[in-house]
């Protein structure tokens, strides 16, 4: 044995303490932040513990010399050294622990214990576990030389350990493997070794023991989380008649088991043994409907789980239909295209047909025809209906308009002729019998303000050529129809009032004796209605005035 200066337990203080530090510093560096531990990290079962120990007894050995002096000598550390340690826990906190440690040192201080009690952790979610333990057991401790052969004796003797440490789990092997950070131990061992004089004596010792190196997790205290069990509808809203299908999804699943699964409903048929089902909603009626799921891995806790999922069938909706016409105005008789558009929530067939306020509709499809013949003019109210294979129907009207027929062109009017073969003389005056006439026209031309009047002279052919012996009359053959007609116009405007503008002076070749009046409404063209009329120049004929005759008195020859 060596006498060594250096207090051991003070320094296995200070290197456990410096070991913890400098493990809080690394774990609590913010300049590179650390990934998130996982939520829930596996607590082990069995922990199996080797690694590297060093040790510094405190103590020492007092041995009988022959000449009855007591010889005493202290232990010094042991810098190389193995421990090993499995630990078996009941619960996540506490369980019981067996450890053994080796530290040989040449010919003495040598130390092999083993040693077992229990063990208190605390697992923490950041993969960091400390622990306590307190263990009894033996130790096989080296003691004095024996001389002349220079051997050390070794005895076995009880042994304590109290102390704790510190582990931290590595992400590999799924978190199942840690590195024990430190592990700071008090040990205290006794030993006797016999009355012998040279070698023998007893030794108490106090001794302080650090070690760290690689822990090995098997098992689970945690159970695996339970099953769990979703399922939904698609789609969630239908109409009776379509298709459903529900689908599950199961969480928590153990790969190496095999799930059933099974479905239920109430009221519904559901077909499946997989985690998607199918449910056919024919017959259904309007309302809510649910099915339930079942996943199964075994029949314990949490291996098991339900699921339900809502769907709801909904009353047939009833179809819509808008139509449209093309040409939307049609003159009378025409035909227009009805085109209607009939729309089903649920797709079923639609049969359509048509009615009219007025004329005739034939077609039975989305298109129809409108036919106008005999209709009055205005508006044709058509009406689309369709209907579905429920007996839903729906209606929607369109309108034809039919066009007035287009009014006739104005014609010119043939009024009233005066006749000018009472008065030989003046053959082309206006006599009082032509009053009735040219009133009426007069009239007729008060009546239409937008009207004119034309007046017509004509004159005979004898008027034109008078038999031999007889004198022509003032008036030439070739102005005698001219002068009828321009002494019409200034009655009329004189003794009628009718104003001058209005008024059309011209000949014709009706061969008479009379002046032909006409009412000529506007947007009629008189040489259009009245062919074979020649306009007067007025300028070289001038009316005549209607003075009577004076009366001849004969003197009686007395």
């Amino acid at each position: 044995m060596q006498s060594r200066p250096l207090s051991s337990v003070s320094r296995i203080l200070l290197v456990g303490c410096a070991v913890g530090l400098g493990a809080s510093s690394l774990f609590g560096q913010s300049s590179t932040p650390a990934p998130a531990a996982p939520a829930q990290q596996p607590v082990s079962r069995i922990d199996v513990f080797t690694g590297y120990s060093y040790i510094a007894p405190h103590g020492t050995v007092n041995t009988p010399q022959p000449d009855g002096t007591t010889f005493s000598d202290r232990y010094s550390s042991v810098d190389l050294g193995a421990i090993g340690s499995v630990a078996y826990y009941f619960n996540r906190y506490f369980g019981g622990q067996v450890e053994f440690g080796a530290h040989p040192d040449g010919r003495n201080d040598s130390a092999y214990t083993i040693q077992g009690g229990p063990i208190f952790r605390y697992p923490t979610s950041e993969g960091i576990t400390p622990f306590v333990h307190a263990l009894a057991g033996a130790v096989k401790l080296g003691g004095p030389n024996a001389e002349p052969y220079a051997y050390h004796v070794t005895t076995w003797g009880p042994a304590l350990t109290v102390g704790g440490g510190l582990d931290y789990n590595l992400p590999f092997w799924n978190h199942h493997l840690a590195l024990r950070l430190f592990q700071a131990d008090y040990e205290y061992w006794h030993a006797n070794f016999g009355p012998q004089p040279t070698s023998g004596g007893r030794a108490n010792v106090d001794s302080a023991r650090l070690s760290t190196g690689i822990v090995w997790k098997f098992g689970n205290i945690i159970p695996p989380p339970p099953v769990q069990y979703t399922c939904s509808a698609n789609p969630a809203t239908v109409y009776p008649g379509d298709p459903i299908t529900i689908t599950g999804t199961a969480t928590n699943l153990n790969p190496k088991k095999t799930a059933t699964y099974s479905w239920s409903g109430q009221g519904v048929t559901v077909k499946g043994d997989t985690a998607t089902a199918n449910v056919d909603s024919t017959g259904l009626q309007p309302g809510s409907y649910t099915v339930t799921g079942h996943v199964s891995e075994g029949q314990k806790v949490g291996q098991f789980a339900d699921c339900t999922a809502n769907f709801t069938v909904k009353q047939y909706e009833p179809p819509t239909v808008s139509c449209s016409v093309n040409p939307s105005s049609v003159n009378p008789g025409d035909s227009s295209t009805i085109t209607a558009t009939g729309v089903s929530p649920q797709n079923r067939p639609l049969t359509y047909s048509y009615t009219a306020s007025t004329g005739s509709i034939s077609g039975t499809g989305n298109t129809a025809t409108l036919s106008t013949a005999g209709a009055p003019a205005g508006t044709i109210t058509v009406t689309a209906n369709v209907s579905d294979d429920k007996g839903q129907t729906a209606s929607g009207t369109c309108s034809v308009t039919i066009n007035a027929p287009a009014a006739p062109a104005p014609k010119t009017q043939t009024l009233c002729s005066i006749n000018f073969d009472r008065d030989k003389r003046r053959p082309a005056r206006v006599d009082n019998e032509a009053k009735a006439c040219l009133d009426d026209v007069a009239l007729n031309a008060q009546r239409s303000s937008d009207a004119s009047v034309v007046v017509v002279g004509n004159s005979t052919a004898e008027e034109q050529a008078p038999p031999k012996g007889k004198k022509k009359h003032a008036a030439t053959p070739e102005n005698l129809a001219a002068q009828r007609a321009v002494n019409t116009k200034d009655y009329l405007v004189k003794e009628k009032g009718i104003d001058a503008s209005r008024i059309q002076v011209r000949t014709g070749t009706a061969g008479a004796k009379e002046v032909e009046n006409y009412l000529v409404p506007a947007g009629a063209t008189f040489d259009t209605d009245v062919q074979g009329t020649t306009a007067v120049d007025e300028s070289t004929v001038k009316a005549q005035p209607r003075k009577a005759l004076g009366t001849k008195h004969h003197a009686k020859k007395k």
